[in-house]
């Protein structure tokens, strides 16, 4: 025995080893295979580890015949793309050793051959937002020293404004010089390279340079057991992933899908109905999306969403974004108890998830959390608050970034992470996140989350969305405004209704004392409302 680990640690460490196990069997992983290509999906690991490059190499072995992506091109197999991005990662040596490399691509094969063949090279990688401006873009190829940027055909205008010496690859679109440049790369053997390269996330920040996060690739399988203690997922599923990969959310499920051996099904852009199709034809048993996607599918005419059918889907996954209450009932009354709801941020990735008895027992909450995870709240000298007090919210896992490429990180206390939200945690251990540290305004002395007025004002069946913020009041210092998109078809609704229904379920001076309609609400390429856009005085 280890002289410095007690009986109790030892016993701790084989308790979770065997929950770990435990998982691991149940989603297929542990499943028996022919002997040949158990042993080289093994010796795939060993060698490459699991890093997004390691895990593709690892499943190629495993199952090289296995549909890895079906996209809007067609269906591509583990061991094509394993292939391809062979050959990409030697190209890529043109241009460094190894280049740093920035993708600017929507959902399809493309961005997963990049980021595998950069893998394999040991190639930094920066995902790009498809919503940011041609200005921000450049102005981050340039923060983070790129050497060479990927982009779909469309963003043309901003591959013609890059800094000069920058080399650039278009995916997609007419004569992609992706594919020209792996097509005319011959087969060779590669080698895991000497240093892992990192994935460098962008912050969600609406103005400005978004701030680079670096999540650079842990050894081990913890993410993995971490989803899988919440969310049943299984070998050989079919993911569709609806959320945008260069996103966190997007990006981690998508290494989750590959290294379940998953087919991963992908569309460059999304549509609610085109969503039901695909969901359809490729008989996907999981859905990955942001919660905004989920209001677009309810919107839809009940007669089209009955035209489809979904019997196939197990597991819908929602983050990005707060998940209203209103939303996660209404989309399980209709598709199922099948909703999953993940809390987490760019800098921690998931930290809580909610299955669908904790959203029928607390609609939108943030859920319990996983296995590797411990959440607490606290209050502003750092002590542990009651269940029911909202304090700030603090998590620590084994997935916490390694801090902003500007060399910046986050709050730390007792090993834990400040996620800048505020919450509070029912009896059963549930967190319900009640805003931004920064979201809380103070109207007239009292303290008002708007996120709750929010949930009171989507209880009105002839809205759709809305958004409640606070915005400057010269006589109570700030008041709160609502900003609301009516469901299709709906009934009248007046300012005035809209608070009587707020002022029957809230504190009166948490009404809002604005009223907005709108067609639709501004949103970042995640889904995100831009709240500081419509608190601005010409919204």
């Amino acid at each position: 025995m280890n002289g410095n680990m007690s009986g109790s640690d030892m016993g701790d460490r084989t308790r979770s080893a065997a929950r770990v196990g435990g998982m691991f069997a149940r989603s297929g992983l542990w499943k028996p295979g022919p002997p040949r290509r158990v042993v080289r999906q093994l010796g795939a690991l060993k060698r490459w580890g699991t890093t997004v490059g390691g895990s593709f190499v690892s499943a190629a072995a495993r199952d090289p015949e296995r549909v890895a992506v079906l996209d809007d091109d067609g269906a591509i197999t583990f061991g094509e793309l394993d292939a391809r991005s062979d050959r990409l990662a030697v190209a890529l040596g043109r241009f460094g050793e190894p280049p740093r490399l920035a993708l600017l691509c929507r959902n399809h094969r493309g961005f997963i051959e990049v980021l595998v063949g950069a893998s394999k090279r040991g190639a930094d990688v920066v995902l790009l937002n498809t919503g940011m401006s041609t200005e921000q873009l450049v102005d981050v190829v340039k923060q983070q020293n790129v050497d060479v940027v990927v982009a779909d055909h469309e963003f043309a205008d901003f591959l013609a404004a890059l800094p000069e010496g920058v080399h650039t690859l278009t995916a997609g679109g007419p004569d992609p010089s992706l594919d020209a440049l792996i097509e005319s790369t011959p087969d060779a053997v590669i080698e895991p390279p000497a240093k892992s390269g990192r994935t460098i996330m962008l912050s969600s920040g609406t103005t400005g340079t978004p701030k680079g996060a670096d999540r650079h690739s842990k050894p081990g399988l913890s993410p993995l057991a971490s989803i899988l203690s919440r969310i049943p997922l299984r070998v050989h599923d079919t993911v569709f992933i609806e959320a945008p990969l260069f996103h966190t959310w997007g990006y981690a499920m998508l290494q989750i899908a590959i290294s379940l051996r998953t087919t991963i099904v992908l569309r460059r852009r999304f549509d609610p109905e085109e969503t039901l199709r695909g969901l359809q034809e490729s008989k996907a048993t999981a859905l990955v999306v942001v919660p905004v996607m989920l209001r677009r599918v309810l919107d839809l005419p009940a007669k089209t969403i009955d035209a489809y059918d979904t019997s196939a889907l197990r597991i819908v996954a929602a983050s990005g974004s707060a998940l209203p209450g209103a939303l996660s009932t209404e989309f399980m009354d209709r598709f199922g108890d099948v909703l999953y709801n993940l809390y987490g941020s760019t800098e921690a990735s998931w930290v809580t998830i909610a299955n669908p008895e904790d959203l029928r027992a607390v609609p939108g909450t943030a859920g319990r959390a996983p296995s590797g995870t411990r959440v607490a709240i606290l209050d502003s000298e750092g002590n542990p608050v009651p269940p029911g007090k909202t304090g700030r919210i603090f998590a620590a896992n084994e997935l916490l970034f390694a801090g902003y490429t500007s060399g910046a990180t986050k709050e730390m206390h007792d090993g834990m992470m400040s996620l800048g939200d505020l919450g509070h945690m029912d009896a059963a251990g549930r967190l319900t996140v009640d805003g931004r540290d920064d979201d809380m305004i103070v109207s007239g002395g009292e303290n008002i989350f708007p996120s709750a007025v929010e949930e009171v004002v989507l209880k009105l069946p002839q809205v759709s969305e809305a958004v409640v913020v606070g915005v400057p009041d010269e006589q109570f210092g700030q008041r709160l405004a609502a900003y609301i998109v009516l469901a299709p078809d709906a009934g009248a609704l007046t300012a005035d209704d809209v608070k009587d229904h707020v002022r029957e379920h809230v504190a009166r001076f948490a009404v809002p004392r604005d009223v907005h309609f709108r067609d639709e609400l501004p949103r970042n390429a995640t889904g995100k409302v831009l709240r500081r856009v419509l608190a601005e005085p010409d919204a």
